[in-house]
């Protein structure tokens, strides 16, 4: 049996006997019309299950309430959250969302913003990889007059509103609480320096050192390329059979801390007692390594949250935004792996 076809705006104007436009303005209560046209109107759409096509609505009105998302890695931890966050935010707004991601590579990220730019998003919400050095393909976007709103990892080649966590402020406390349970030889798995938010953290990290009186070691400082477990397990090693190991290290994130920690535990280092350990992002996971993994709390649902605000309220006033950096805080969160007594 052939499906029954959906009925349409046309559909109704004929069996009436009326002009699209009097159905259009009935439906939606225009009240240069009789009441008994508009009460008759509505009663024919309800009983044939009448639904207006929004799409097309929408497209007349030149837009889509989608936006538009390119994360790194949406498998991720912290971005999974930040999604989270966005997607739950933009609903309540009558937004939907259209993700994409990066995989950390500029390649992919011009790709995905190509595409949802040619899907009609209102707007764009991106935290950019760690190769983005240019920005043509996000200034394509204000071009068209659609906001973009970064967050987390970002760059100043695009003018516009960013979000960011107090990245320095979060290393700068992560170290200092190893300083005060007593480390003094403290390593740093950092990021790529050129990628904002990892420099913060070690300049973060480098202030906490200098406040206490520790002499900042160059050599104890190890930048990871892809901020992967392996990385910090590799690093670790090399770290820990050098002439002068660290007795403590502070990691970039909680997966490189996870690398970190299965080389400690594997080649039969006592964590906290000999070597201690703190991540930044507090995973899921912290709770649950052995032994628990402090870290610094970025709150990632209420960044993606409050980026999705952002940009529907950029959208609201039509409006692309100036080039303000919102600061959220962080939260030194200590478990076991780095308390000594």
């Amino acid at each position: 049996m052939a499906e029954k076809r959906k009925i349409t705006l046309k559909d109704i104007a004929r069996d009436l006997k009326l002009s699209p436009s009097t159905v259009s303005r009935a439906l939606n209560g225009y009240p240069s019309l009789s009441e008994e046209t508009i009460q008759m109107v509505k009663e024919y759409a309800e009983k044939h299950h009448y639904t207006p096509n929004t799409m097309a609505v929408n497209f007349r009105k030149n837009r889509t309430s989608i936006l538009g998302m390119i994360v790194p890695q949406i498998v991720h931890h912290f971005f999974s959250t930040t999604i989270n966050g966005a997607l739950e935010t933009a609903k309540k707004h009558g937004y939907s969302i259209l993700l994409a991601q990066s995989y950390d590579h500029l390649k992919d990220e011009i790709l995905a913003s190509q595409y949802l730019l040619g899907m009609g998003v209102d707007g764009l919400l991106i935290s950019v990889s760690n190769e983005t050095q240019e920005a043509d393909h996000l200034q394509a976007f204000l071009e068209e007059g659609k906001p973009v709103v970064q967050f987390d990892k970002i760059t100043d080649f695009l003018v516009g509103p960013k979000l960011v966590v107090d990245d320095f402020e979060g290393a700068y406390q992560a170290v200092a609480h190893l300083i005060k349970q007593g480390y003094r030889k403290i390593a740093h798995l950092s990021g790529r320096m050129e990628v904002k938010n990892a420099n913060a953290r070690f300049l973060g990290y480098k202030k906490a050192l200098e406040d206490h009186g520790l002499t900042f070691n160059e050599a104890w400082v190890r930048p990871c390329f892809d901020i992967s477990e392996q990385e910090g397990y590799d690093f670790t090693k090399s770290l820990m059979e050098s002439p002068n190991p660290p007795d403590a290290i502070f990691c970039i994130t909680d997966l490189v801390a996870l690398g970190s920690m299965n080389y400690l535990k594997s080649s039969g280092y006592q964590i906290p007692t000999q070597v201690g350990l703190m991540g930044f992002s507090n995973w899921m996971l912290s709770d649950f390594t052995t032994p628990s993994l402090s870290s610094v709390d970025q709150f990632g649902y209420t960044m993606g949250s409050k980026a999705s605000e952002m940009l529907i309220d950029l959208l609201k006033h039509q409006d692309l935004g100036g080039n303000e950096l919102v600061k959220l805080p962080t939260e030194l969160v200590v478990r076991k792996s780095s308390v000594k007594g």
